[in-house]
């Protein structure tokens, strides 16, 4: 995806990110509904990217084909996605598959505790594709040109019956909308998606000394304090980082040798 279409995907996600807390499987499925509609015509996509459109211009367009068929907050993202600018036609709908599927792993991670929801996520998705590769019938049938969606559908998930939810909804997109990929390989897109998230609950903590039991117990104390969630806290020592402590939570780096965000925590490591 060209720079100008990361950007505007990134943009939207930015937003989408404060409510995601409150993320449901069918708001995941509406943002999919949508999508169809947006595969389906190839000048509604010309029309969404064209960069000589305004964003009202086509938001108004695609509002007007959605409209009464999904929710307001479904109605908002797709909106928000149409107000951006994007580089080619597909680029539009690739980052509507993002949005929805990071709202399917929002909702696996909201059912906790911790990362236990994506780490389940991730095991569902991986457990379909390892199936999948291990059955060359299997692979055959879900690639059948003359067999229905909704027929590939209920057989990849036969294949998966202790799936949660999200898993379900994920496997079953990537199975009857695949949008020219291999189902395996856009599951294995969804999984990426779920570890990149995971990587929120990861704390990654480099330290000039080795720590004691103590110290890395305040230590977690705190980060899980800042971050407002139980941190898993992965501990290394580099001995050129002296009298510091960086911490790397997902994209965020944070240098307590610099920032004053981690004051706190350095105290508690002092005693």
């Amino acid at each position: 995806m060209a720079g100008i279409s990361s950007d505007s995907r990134a943009k939207v996600l930015a937003e989408l990110e404060p409510k995601l807390a409150a993320a449901s499987l069918p708001l995941a499925q509406e943002l999919f509904s949508v999508l169809a509609i947006v595969d389906s015509s190839a000048a509604l996509r010309r029309a969404l990217t064209d960069p000589s459109r305004q964003g009202a211009e086509k938001a108004a367009l695609i509002g007007s084909l959605v409209r009464g068929k999904v929710s307001a907050e479904a109605a908002q993202i797709v909106d928000s996605l149409a107000n951006e600018r994007w580089a080619n036609a597909r680029d539009f709908g690739d980052a509507l598959e993002t949005v929805a599927t990071t709202v399917a792993v929002a909702v696996a991670e909201n059912q906790g505790p911790g990362a236990a929801g994506l780490e389940q996520l991730e095991n569902d998705l991986f457990s379909f594709n390892k199936t999948v590769e291990s059955d060359h019938q299997v692979q055959r049938a879900l690639s059948e040109p003359q067999a229905s969606a909704e027929a590939k559908r209920k057989l990849a998930l036969a294949l998966v019956p202790g799936a949660g939810q999200a898993a379900q909804l994920l496997i079953g997109q990537a199975v009857s909308e695949p949008r020219g990929a291999r189902p395996a390989k856009l599951v294995e897109q969804f999984a990426t998606l779920a570890a990149a998230r995971q990587e929120r609950w990861i704390a990654t903590v480099t330290v000039g000394q080795p720590l004691s039991e103590t110290q890395e117990s305040r230590l977690a104390a705190g980060l899980n304090n800042l971050y407002g969630r139980e941190l898993k806290v992965n501990i290394s020592v580099d001995p050129a980082l002296i009298g510091g402590v960086r911490v790397r939570v997902g994209d965020e780096v944070v240098d307590a040798s610099v920032l004053t965000r981690l004051g706190e925590l350095r105290r508690q490591l002092a005693g």
